[in-house]
């Protein structure tokens, strides 16, 4: 029997989600007021984040399984930032404080500034309806 290669690895999820933001974050700097459209790209940047940690959960619980503890305590560390970005963005959208934005955008730029955007591969559909969803996990 040949050997399954997971080609979706966690490394490979992590790195599209950074794309994502990166994206999100060029086409949030080109707004000049808080629209529909800004509040789900705000909310789309709170699910991307969310996919990062579970990522980094994904692969820590696999390197404690084969008893690298340094590697993955070190691998969190390195990553401790998205959680509390997604729970800081959640919370700026729970409360409709929008004029604190800009903020919440300069503390994600240095985590994305490694990668270079040619040209926009997100089409804007993907983020569609994403404030509304997260509007609807908050009251469910």
């Amino acid at each position: 029997m040949a050997r399954v290669i997971n080609t979706n690895s966690p490394g490979k999820r992590r790195n599209a989600q950074l794309r994502t933001i990166a994206e999100i974050l060029r086409r949030l700097s080109q707004q000049r007021e808080v629209s529909s459209e800004t509040k789900d790209m705000v909310a789309a940047l709170v699910y991307c984040l969310r996919v990062i940690d579970d990522t980094v959960e994904e692969s820590t619980r696999a390197w404690e399984k084969r008893g690298y503890w340094k590697k993955a305590d070190d691998f969190q560390q390195k990553w401790w930032w998205a959680s509390l970005e997604a729970q800081a963005l959640e919370n700026l959208v729970k409360d409709g404080n929008w004029h604190m934005l800009p903020e919440a955008m300069i503390k994600l730029l240095p985590r994305v500034a490694h990668i270079q955007l040619n040209r926009m591969t997100r089409d804007p559909a993907a983020w569609a309806g994403a404030y509304e969803k997260l509007a609807g996990q908050r009251q469910g």
